[in-house]
């Protein structure tokens, strides 16, 4: 069998940090939307921009140091079949000039696991230390708690493909085990490799761990309650908006919370057509 022609999907240069800006506006255009909402110091770093872009280029000329070359890289979909491509993908991700150009990102790749043909995509923020360390996203904790969770749906972790929107651990100062959540850079950066991602496995439905993988992947802004309990949409496959396993560790066991969530599993179970026990409807309900 020939090989087709490698298929080239995104386009995404990177020049300065106002490029960055610009491609992540063009990319919330393409899904619709008109207006960005821009806080005190959002709209204070881009009149900083407006005036530093103002000063002669005499000025400009008398810095230091001279502005990097551009950079830019294609994400290119080539091989037989779902396994092949995500290896191309992959390899690409080790070294994606959009995401190295930002600086923010420490070492190791943490890129995804489960199965190709997986009718559910999990997507999450980005690799915390728990998965840099063991290299696989969603494990120590949360992960169980994942775990857990697919399991009562009647599922395994291996029926489902697991990744995240940023592909590299969020880096800070002096950093062990501390995490912090990925910037709106980080995540624009990585974008079009997860929509190659999901353009590869075309899965029957998308699962949106967390409320800065929804801000990352569907544009949406607020809470995860204001976002959750309706269905989405990411390049017409549906999907759905919940709460982070990690987000069950840490509101001290809520029933609410957990109701919240299995509610939307069991709308993904019902969208698939699963079979639901009334067992299964009756999670965390309130015993009246």
């Amino acid at each position: 069998m020939v090989d087709s022609p490698p298929l080239r999907l995104y386009e995404y240069p990177v020049i300065r940090p106002v490029d960055s800006l610009i491609d992540f506006l063009q990319a919330e255009q393409a899904r619709g939307r008109s207006h960005i909402f821009l806080d005190n110091s959002a709209r204070d770093g881009l009149r900083e921009l407006y005036i530093r872009m103002r000063k002669p280029p005499a000025a400009a000329a008398s810095s230091p140091t001279q502005p990097a070359a551009p950079v830019s890289q294609d994400v290119v979909i080539t091989g037989n079949g779902k396994a092949e491509q995500l290896a191309g993908l992959r390899k690409q991700a080790e070294r994606w000039a959009p995401a190295m150009a930002l600086g923010t990102l420490r070492e190791k790749m943490v890129f995804a696991t489960g199965n190709p043909d997986a009718a559910i995509m999990l997507i999450g923020e980005a690799p915390g230390y728990n998965e840099e360390k063991d290299g696989e996203p969603f494990v120590g904790p949360a992960g169980q708690k994942l775990n857990d969770i697919l399991k009562a749906m009647g599922l395994r972790r291996e029926d489902t493909y697991i990744s995240n929107l940023v592909k590299f651990r969020p880096s800070l100062p002096k950093q062990t085990t501390n995490n912090r959540k990925s910037s709106p850079e980080e995540m624009a950066a990585f974008l079009p490799l997860v929509m190659a991602e999901i353009s590869i496995i075309q899965p029957k439905l998308i699962i949106a761990l967390g409320g800065i993988t929804a801000e990352g992947l569907l544009g949406l802004e607020g809470t995860v309650g204001d976002m959750r309990g309706k269905w989405h949409e990411v390049s017409g496959i549906p999907a759905r908006v919940t709460y982070h396993p990690s987000y069950l560790l840490h509101s001290d066991g809520s029933n609410d919370v957990k109701r919240a969530l299995w509610e939307d599993m069991l709308a993904a179970m019902e969208k698939l057509g699963m079979p639901i026990s009334d067992k299964q409807r009756g999670f965390f309900l309130t015993k009246g």
